[in-house]
């Protein structure tokens, strides 16, 4: 891994931190950045019909859960805000496993920051694979290999439809406080 303690090795955040993402630390997280960060960052590494930002994934997946997994489903890929994502095939591909490594680091920090469960609860990956699948059939085109998700997951009735990135980002911060989460703690 990179040296964490490499001066020059931090980024700046949509409210002008300064963070160390290979260092991160729950004090460095602020949840106006990750909503901001999510709401510009486009699902399936940009190949939707349309843009379709994963504040708006997150924002989705939390609605299916029940109330006391809302804020975790919400916070689920909260780590992409600071070092974005790698399409799936890759981030589990074994020379990866660095990056699993930050994206874990970071979203410890994020889990701590904000008090969620360390362990994410099996509710919250099912209702990430119920949205997978949904958007599959709903932003994806058709695609010439059948999507093997391990289980037999079928799609949500509503169907997405795609909000700009300042709509998402509003929606993803009042989600944020109507779970509990407090806005400039």
């Amino acid at each position: 891994m990179n040296n964490i303690n490499n001066p020059d090795a931090w980024i700046q955040t949509y409210t002008g931190k300064a963070v160390w993402p290979l260092s991160i630390k729950p004090e460095d997280i602020l949840i106006e950045d990750i909503a901001h960060a999510l709401s510009l960052i486009c699902r399936f590494t940009g190949h939707t019909r349309e843009f379709y930002s994963v504040a708006q994934h997150s924002v989705e997946v939390s609605n299916i859960v029940t109330k006391e997994y809302k804020l975790e489903a919400l916070l689920h890929d909260g780590s992409e805000a600071y070092i974005n994502d790698i399409a799936r095939p890759i981030k589990n591909h074994p020379d990866f496993s660095f990056y699993k490594e930050i994206e874990k680091n970071i979203q410890n920090a994020i889990i701590e920051r904000f008090g969620i469960s360390k362990e994410m609860h099996k509710s919250v990956k099912y209702a990430d694979l119920v949205l997978l699948r949904t958007e599959q059939r709903d932003l994806l085109n058709p695609s010439e290999l059948e999507w093997d998700l391990g289980v037999n997951i079928q799609p949500l009735d509503k169907k997405i439809i795609p909000l700009s990135p300042p709509d998402s980002e509003k929606l993803f911060l009042k989600k944020f406080e109507e779970y509990g989460g407090r806005i400039h703690v």
